[in-house]
């Protein structure tokens, strides 16, 4: 299964939305009141969140306490993101 990245925000942080995305590819998912994924995910500020096919959450990684300039923890996630592709 390929891999794909995007951003997430949370309810009521809308005001960034513009410049956060203005001039970069990176797909950005907003959370509504309808949708609230963030409830969904429970991610705290950094988490790299990583889901199935089906959406449900197989791993949770901070990059605030997993500082990728280490190769440790860059490996990590990584192993991560390709276990995840392979699960489907």
């Amino acid at each position: 299964m390929p891999i794909q990245i995007l951003g997430m925000n949370d309810v009521g942080f809308e005001a960034g939305n513009a410049s956060i995305s203005s001039n970069r590819t990176l797909p950005w998912l907003q959370a509504t009141a309808m949708m609230d994924v963030w409830e969904q995910w429970k991610p705290t500020f950094r988490d790299v969140v990583l889901l199935d096919g089906d959406g449900r959450v197989v791993a949770i990684y901070n990059l605030s306490a997993n500082n990728l300039s280490d190769p440790a923890n860059y490996q990590a996630l990584k192993t991560l993101f390709l276990d995840a592709a392979n699960k489907n």
